[in-house]
Parts: C-alpha cells; sequence; structure tokens
C-alpha cells in the first residue's frame, strides 16, 4: 500500500509571517508540530508555545542542511558534507562523452590501434548482453509450424528450433512483474516474439487434428508484423519510426536531397561573392558595393510560412539530454507534467550517413505528439493553432552549414510529428567542441546565421531554434551579440535576406569554461531577455512598414521566443525566473532528472514531499516503459536496465524536502550522510552504483553475469557506512 502523499504550500499567510500554520508540520512524525519556516531563508520564528525548542541551524552554502534526527555522525563529529563523495560530472547530461565505435581508426596511431581515453568522460563499457544462441529472425515472431524463409536457408547459422531455443538457447523467463509480460499485458501484443524473457505468458501449446503439437503465440504476437527481418523494431505506441529502407539509402547516398543541394550551390557562389567584395579596398568602396548588388541573386529558398509556436508560463520545457533524455524517461516527464520535450541530441553527419544510433534518437512516443497545455495569461502570436501543435522536438549538432542543412530536410521529409528543429550552440564536451559544433559555434556566429537561414530555406513548415550558452571562455560573453543576429540578421546579410528566422532561443546560464562549477548567472539571462523583448518589437515595426516583402522572414509573424536555462530544481525557482528574468518559459535539466516530478509541482505550485514508495513506482514506471521502447527480450532489457542505472545515477541525489531543515532546496547543495525515513529511502539515496543495480533487479530479474555498468565516477562505489 502506497504511503500518503504530503504537500507543502506557502500561504499568504506563511510568506508574510502571520497565521499559526507550519508548513513542516506535516513532515514530523511524531512530537509537537515543528516552528514554522520562512521560505525566504530569513530567521525562524518561534512561537510562544514552542520557544523551548531549538531554532533551525544556519543555512551553509553548498550544503544540503539535513535535520539533525536524520544525520549518520560519530561522536564528536560535525554534519558536514563529506569531501571524499566525488563532484557531479553534469556534462554527461549534456554531451556524447566518446567517440563512436566507428571512430576507432581515427583516434588510432599508425598500427589502427585506438589510444588509451584519458580523463573522467573516458568511453564506459557495458559488456555485452545477448541469447547463448541467436534465434533465426525468420521463426522469431511466428508460430512453430509457420515459419517464413530464411533467406540465408542452409547456409544460416542461427537457431531455427523454437522448442531447442527455449530450452537451451536463453535464460529462464523471469519472474518479475509477476512473469507477466508488461508489454503484451499493455498493448495486447509483444514485438519481441519468441525471445521475450516473459514469453510464457503469452504462448501456448495446441494440439493438431492430427496430433501434432504446435507452440504459438498469443494475441497479435503470432502474426507476421511489418518489417520483416527488422519486425522487433516496430514497438507500440512509439512515432517517428524510419524504415531500414531509408536508412540504407541514405548510407549509399541514394536519396535524393535536391532543396538542400540548390540551396547550398547559391550560398557558395554568395559566399565566395560577398568574400571578394569585403577584401576589395576601402578606396573603391563605393563602385565595388554597386557592383556586388549588380551580381547578387536571389536564394532559390526563402523560408515558407512556417507554424508557429507558443512558450510561456504554463509550458515548462524538458530539456534535450544525451543518453538520460530518452524516450522512457521523457514520456514519464510527460506523465508528470513537461509540456514540451526535446530528442536526445544527435550528430548530423551520422544522421545523413544511415547511422541506426542517430535515427533512433528521433524516435517519440505517442504521449508526445499531443498538444501542449494552453492557457496563456498574455497576449498570444496570432495564427497559433494550439490543436496542430505538438511536444516533440529534436536537437541536433553540425559544423558545417552544409551538413545542418541536409540534415534537415532529411528530417523533415521522414519524420512527420515535429514541433522544431534546434540547433545545438552549447555542448561543451570536447569532441563536439573540437569538431567546430555544439559550443564552438558561439565563436563563429557568421557560420551559424548561415545554419539557421539555410535550415529555415529546407524545413518546410517546421520552425527552426537554437540552444546557446553565455559564451565560451568566462571573460568574454557573447550570447548577446548572438541573440541580436539570431533576432535580427548580421548586418552584412539583413539587406538582401531579412532575419534569419530564429523561432526561439534557449540560454543555458554558463560559458563553456564554467561547464557546472559555478551556479548559472540569471542576470545575465534576464539582460538578454530584455533585448529580446526589443527586437521583437522591433520586427513587429519592421513587418508593418518597409519589411512586408520579407515578412515570410520573420519567426512567429514577429515574435522571437525566449528560454531561459540553468539550476532551476523547484516550482519557486521556475516562477521566478519568469517573473524577474522576464523569459518566456524554463527549460529543465538536471533538475527534473534528479526529480522528474518538478513538473508536477509547478504545475500544482507547491512542494511535493514524494515518499520512497512513490518514487519506487517511478522506477518501475521507468522499467515498464523501458521494455515498451527497447523489447522484453535479453538485449532489451538490459539496454533498459543501462539507462535505469543511468537516471538512478541522478535520481540517488534527490534529498526529500522533509528532511530538509531550510526550502527552497538547490540543485547545487550536497548532504553530509544521512539515513531516510525508513530502509527503501535510504536504499534510493545511495550512492554505490551495486545498490542501483540491486534496484534494476526488482523489475528486471538478475543482472546477466555479462553484464558491467561502469558508473562515471569510480569513486561513486565509495560506500558511508550506515548504522542500523
Amino acid at each position: 500500500m502506497a504511503e500518503p502523499q504530503v504537500t507543502l504550500k506557502r500561504t499568504e499567510d506563511e510568506i508574510n509571517g502571520s497565521g499559526t500554520g507550519s508548513p513542516d508540520s506535516t513532515l514530523s512524525n511524531d512530537g509537537p508540530a515543528l516552528k514554522r519556516v520562512r521560505l525566504d531563508n530569513s530567521a525562524a520564528e518561534v512561537s510562544r508555545d514552542t520557544a523551548q525548542k531549538p531554532l533551525q541551524r544556519e543555512r551553509m552554502r553548498g550544503v544540503a542542511m539535513i535535520k539533525e534526527e536524520y544525520l549518520i555522525l560519530a561522536p564528536g563529529q560535525l554534519p558536514i558534507v563529506d569531501e571524499r563523495a566525488p563532484v557531479e560530472d553534469d556534462d554527461a547530461a549534456e554531451g556524447r562523452t566518446a567517440p563512436n565505435p566507428q571512430d576507432n581508426q581515427q583516434n588510432g596511431g599508425r598500427d589502427g590501434k585506438r589510444k588509451k581515453q584519458k580523463g573522467q568522460n573516458k568511453e564506459r563499457e557495458f559488456g555485452t548482453f545477448s541469447d547463448a544462441v541467436r534465434l533465426c529472425n525468420s521463426v522469431a515472431w511466428t508460430n512453430e509450424f509457420s515459419p517464413r524463409p530464411c533467406k540465408f536457408g542452409d547456409r544460416c547459422n542461427a537457431l531455427h528450433d523454437i522448442r531447442k531455443y527455449l530450452k537451451e538457447g536463453r535464460r529462464p523467463d523471469l519472474e518479475t512483474f509477476g512473469g507477466k509480460c508488461p508489454v503484451f499485458d499493455a498493448y495486447g501484443k509483444c514485438p519481441s516474439g519468441w525471445r521475450c524473457l516473459y514469453v510464457k505468458s503469452h504462448m501456448k501449446e495446441i494440439e493438431h487434428e492430427d496430433g501434432r503439437k504446435e507452440l504459438v503465440l498469443l494475441g497479435d504476437s503470432g502474426k507476421t508484423l511489418a518489417g520483416g527481418e527488422d519486425a522487433g523494431e516496430v514497438k507500440p505506441g512509439v512515432m517517428n519510426v524510419v524504415p531500414p529502407q531509408v536508412k540504407f539509402d541514405l548510407s549509399k547516398k541514394r536519396i535524393n536531397l535536391q532543396k538542400s543541394e540548390e540551396y547550398l550551390e547559391w550560398l557558395a557562389k554568395d559566399t565566395e561573392l560577398s568574400r571578394k567584395h569585403y577584401h576589395k579596398q576601402k578606396a573603391a568602396d563605393s563602385d565595388e558595393t554597386n557592383e556586388y548588388r549588380a551580381q547578387y541573386t536571389e536564394p532559390p529558398f526563402k523560408p515558407s510560412e512556417k507554424r508557429r509556436i507558443y512558450f510561456g508560463r504554463e509550458t515548462p520545457v524538458l530539456a534535450p539530454l544525451t543518453t538520460q533524455g530518452n524516450l522512457p524517461f521523457r514520456r514519464l516527464c510527460v506523465e508528470l507534467g513537461a509540456q514540451v520535450t526535446y530528442s536526445e541530441m544527435a550528430l548530423g553527419l551520422p544522421l545523413l550517413q544511415g547511422q541506426k544510433a542517430d535515427w533512433t534518437l528521433m524516435r517519440a512516443h505517442e504521449s508526445e505528439v499531443t498538444p501542449p497545455r494552453f492557457n496563456p495569461t498574455g497576449p498570444v502570436v496570432q495564427g497559433y493553432d494550439n490543436s496542430k501543435d505538438l511536444k516533440f522536438g529534436v536537437q541536433i549538432t553540425a559544423h558545417a552549414p552544409w551538413i545542418a542543412v541536409k540534415a534537415t530536410e532529411t528530417l523533415t521529409r521522414f519524420l512527420p510529428h515535429l514541433r522544431l528543429i534546434d540547433i545545438n550552440c552549447g555542448c561543451p564536451i570536447d569532441m563536439i567542441y573540437k569538431s567546430g559544433a555544439g559550443s564552438a559555434l558561439l565563436d563563429a556566429p557568421a557560420r551559424l546565421e548561415k545554419m539557421i537561414r539555410g535550415m529555415n530555406a529546407v524545413s518546410g513548415e517546421v520552425p527552426i531554434t537554437a540552444k546557446i550558452r553565455m559564451g565560451v571562455r568566462d571573460d568574454k560573453h557573447t550570447a548577446q551579440k548572438l541573440v541580436e543576429r539570431l533576432a535580427l540578421g548580421g548586418p552584412d546579410m539583413r539587406d538582401q535576406l531579412g532575419a534569419p528566422g530564429c523561432a526561439a532561443v534557449t540560454l543555458h546560464g554558463r560559458t563553456r569554461q564554467q561547464r557546472y562549477t559555478r551556479a548559472a548567472d540569471w542576470g545575465y539571462i534576464a539582460e538578454c531577455a530584455a533585448l529580446i523583448k526589443q527586437y521583437n518589437e522591433t520586427n513587429n515595426d519592421l513587418s508593418e512598414t518597409v519589411r512586408m516583402a520579407e515578412e515570410n522572414t520573420l519567426p512567429n509573424g514577429g515574435k522571437m521566443y525566449f528560454l531561459g536555462n540553468g539550476d532551476c530544481f523547484s516550482h519557486v525557482d521556475y516562477y521566478d525566473h519568469l517573473d524577474n528574468a522576464k523569459v518566456d518559459s524554463v527549460m529543465i535539466g538536471r533538475g527534473a532528472l534528479i526529480k522528474p516530478w518538478i513538473f508536477e509541482e509547478i504545475e500544482k505550485g507547491q512542494y511535493l514531499d514524494k515518499s520512497a514508495t512513490e518514487r519506487l513506482a517511478y522506477v518501475e514506471k521507468f522499467a515498464r516503459y523501458g521494455m515498451e521502447a527497447w523489447g522484453s527480450d535479453e538485449l532489451g532489457i538490459n539496454y533498459t536496465r543501462r539507462f535505469l542505472l543511468e537516471f538512478l545515477s541522478f535520481f540517488s541525489r534527490y534529498v526529500p524536502i522533509g528532511i530538509l531543515e531550510h526550502l527552497p532546496p538547490s540543485i547545487n547543495e550536497r548532504p553530509p550522510a544521512y539515513r531516510g525515513r525508513d530502509d527503501l529511502e535510504t536504499l534510493l539515496a545511495s550512492k554505490n552504483y551495486k545498490d542501483w543495480i540491486k534496484i534494476s533487479e526488482m523489475f528486471l530479474g538478475p543482472a546477466p553475469t555479462e553484464f558491467n555498468f561502469q558508473p562515471k565516477h569510480k569513486s561513486n562505489s565509495y560506500e558511508i557506512e550506515a548504522e542500523g
């Protein structure tokens, strides 16, 4: 039976210091109600009848202050943060941390061997996990007596005997979820077929009139699924699934991207023309300008009328998160109130090469293709139709305009469910930065502008947006100038082409150099938000007068949305940023990984003290959603296990608000050693990755001996000895 949910809400009396209610009183399990604590971190007010109670300890910077009864202290020990605990490496949530296996030759020396990677972000190995004997695809999804022809014939080295496979080719059925397949229970079919590790729950043996006994799959699982050899890729409730033939044709360069080719041909000519013009002597400036204008030609494609989008107070945004921002996690966040989601960051070139891994990132759950919440309190862009809007957008990165443009045309052609395409200009990871993509684009504004203009020209009705940082270096913030360029265009291109058409910009309030070592600078975000407001007003004036002919270059009818990103960890943070920084909405990254119900808190406007039982239920949902997305066979279950463990590496950092002395909580505060209010809460707070594996085994069964999980920090295996 689930434990009761306790909520905290700041009433007007509590904020003003009057009244007798206590927001913490509901969190006390014994004794009189605790003293009311003002949430603005001012001194505690003590009523006369509780004056004998000790005052709260003063809040320490960088330390999550745990109530004394939950601290784990040796005799005479002070409640301080253990310095041996690792500093969290949150770059892994924002960008790829290691090259692809296909890049081994490029990373190696003359002998072709791969160089040993150094540092905390080295590639981690998760072992291999597959069946002992592979079952041939020709029989994997059919009844025993109805196999499809095997294209390899007698040369096939896979197993074709279903009974032998069930007995010797794989491990026994799992007993979690009562031995019943979660996918079959939810949809009446299981795409994993005979490979499912719960197959006994959706199979039976029937006897024919001639006495032969046949093993058959129940429900729709027994029917041959669309896709033939790739039938296992068809998952219920999953959208934007690109056929294997398309990816194969991309790999062979058989897809004709005519719009991109024509635009890039024009761009090359115009770039060369402008280069010659701007390298002429200043003395001949007037004549050369006239010559340039005489030779200038219009681009073959201009931005079409884009679909209008909307960001507002009621649309909190889940940030694009590499590895952790997978489909099951996004689905969980949408269920808890996230109104806008993004795919994991995909690399533009692998998309063009048809690589399966990057195209898999483009998949969305059916809950993400529904309209976001729409209850505006202010003016809305003219022409916005909420019924045609959806939650899911994709994020890509590229180092060259031709990659960004071609990837955009490819995405809009083959993905039917896209809210927008976002270009990543903030990823700090060395691999991305050194290639000229990610945050390297912050120092290449002209190249970035060409990317966005080209993407807009070939994306049809899909809007183009950008995510940036304050700059590359701490001593040189470039975001303000970049925002101006994204809103109005560079002076050398504005006269001929109009605005770049960037529909929205998200600013992460840190530089690349800072990574996550400092708090996000919301003061700087507020300065940029004020500039955006001015640019939107300028765009409106221009669209009404001399720029009517170029109105299709202005996004959203002249409005560019502006979002802030960084350190949002509660509804208090969220509404503070909306009201004080004046952003249109807030993008939430690590805060959602640590407590996915932050979106629920934002919707309800109150703290939610989730019990350990409730939080474990979210882990169970992730496991179910993972099997639906990746399969319930050996491979799918251990993919689910891997990504669940990545999720738990953040989820374990949550400190229950019921044991905190001060609110609001801060994402950058680290707790001293503490015990939870029950054993399960203590387990969920463990920093030992072996405990994370134990939690995964509650729902995914025992981890196979070949499975290997390496945490981002070896020091994560460090355990604090707890009493009891």
